[in-house]
C-alpha cells in the first residue's frame, strides 16, 4: 500500500470513527472532522412527499445537489458501509407542520413514526474545505472552533409541487486577493455547491447583519476580508418551513453525515 492509500484509509477510519462517536451520542460541528472525505446534509421525508422533493432537488441543484437517495423505509447508504442515517449524525431537527418541534441526537424514534421515509444526501460545502486549507486559506469556522454561518437569503428557489422556499447560503471570510482562488477551488467540486453564488455586499442577498447568521455561529471577519457567499444544503430546511410539510427529519445545521467517499470523487 502507497502513501496515498494508506492516507486514504486513515481518513475513512477517521470518518467511521465519528459516526461511531456520534452514534454513542456525542453532539459537536462536523467542519474539520475526517478532512478529506465527503460531507452529506441530511433530509428524510415519508415517500409522498419525495416526489415533490426530488423534483424541487433536480430544479434547484446549486443549493440541493443530490449524493444519493435511499430505498422508502431504509436507513442505509452506499456513501457509508455499514452507516445508521436514524444514528450516525451528532444532531438531528425533527420538524412537524413546518416547524420545528425537536433536536435530538438519536432520531430513531422519530424515524419509526413512517415505515416509508425516502432520505436524500445533499452534497456540502464542507468537502471542499479541506482544499482551501490546503491552498492556505484558512476557514474561518474551522480555525475559531466553531459552526459556520449560515443565512437565508431572498433569493427564490424554483418552486416544486407543494415545496417552496429561498435559498439558503453559507459565508466565509476570504482574503480579498484570495477570493478569485478560492472561487476557483470551490468551483471544481459542483457536486457538493461548486462556486460561490455571490461575493461582497450581503445586503443585495436580503441579509442585514453578519453577525446574527439564522443558523450557526457568527464568524469574525477581519480588515481586507470579503465575505464570500455559497449555496448551503440547510435549503431544504426554508422549504420545510416555507410549505408547511407535515413531517421531516434533517440534520442540525453544520452537523453533517460523514461519508466513507473521498472529497477528490466529485472533484472535476
Amino acid at each position: 500500500m502507497n502513501a496515498l492509500d494508506r492516507a486514504r484509509q486513515a481518513a475513512i477510519a477517521a470518518g467511521r470513527e465519528a459516526r461511531s462517536a456520534y452514534r454513542g451520542g456525542l453532539v459537536t460541528p462536523t467542519a474539520g472532522i475526517a478532512p478529506g472525505m465527503t460531507q452529506a446534509n441530511l433530509i428524510a421525508l415519508p415517500r409522498d412527499w419525495a416526489y415533490d422533493f426530488l423534483l424541487y432537488a433536480q430544479r434547484n441543484p446549486k443549493a440541493c445537489p443530490i449524493l444519493d437517495v435511499t430505498d422508502a423505509g431504509s436507513p442505509s447508504t452506499l456513501l457509508a458501509d455499514g452507516a445508521d442515517l436514524r444514528t450516525d449524525l451528532p444532531l438531528y431537527r425533527i420538524w412537524r407542520d413546518g416547524k420545528l418541534v425537536e433536536e435530538v441526537s438519536d432520531a430513531t424514534k422519530a424515524w419509526a413514526e413512517h415505515d416509508d421515509m425516502v432520505t436524500f444526501l445533499i452534497g456540502c460545502s464542507f468537502t471542499f474545505e479541506t482544499a482551501l486549507q490546503e491552498a492556505g486559506i484558512e476557514v474561518r469556522h474551522i480555525a475559531d472552533g466553531c459552526n459556520v454561518p449560515m443565512y437565508l437569503t431572498n433569493r427564490a428557489c424554483r418552486p416544486a409541487g407543494r415545496l417552496k422556499g429561498d435559498t439558503v447560503v453559507s459565508m466565509r471570510p476570504i482574503p480579498a486577493d484570495r477570493v478569485a482562488e478560492a472561487c476557483s477551488i470551490s468551483g471544481r467540486y459542483p457536486s457538493v455547491h461548486g462556486a460561490p453564488v455571490h461575493i461582497g455586499e450581503p445586503g443585495l442577498l436580503g441579509i442585514q447583519d453578519l453577525a446574527r447568521p439564522d443558523f450557526g455561529d457568527a464568524v469574525r471577519i477581519e480588515p481586507g476580508e470579503i465575505p464570500v457567499f455559497w449555496a448551503c444544503g440547510v435549503t431544504p430546511q426554508a422549504a420545510v418551513m416555507a410549505s408547511g410539510v407535515p413531517f421531516a427529519i434533517t440534520h442540525s445545521p453544520g452537523h453533517m453525515f460523514i461519508t466513507d467517499v473521498p472529497d477528490s470523487t466529485y472533484h472535476v
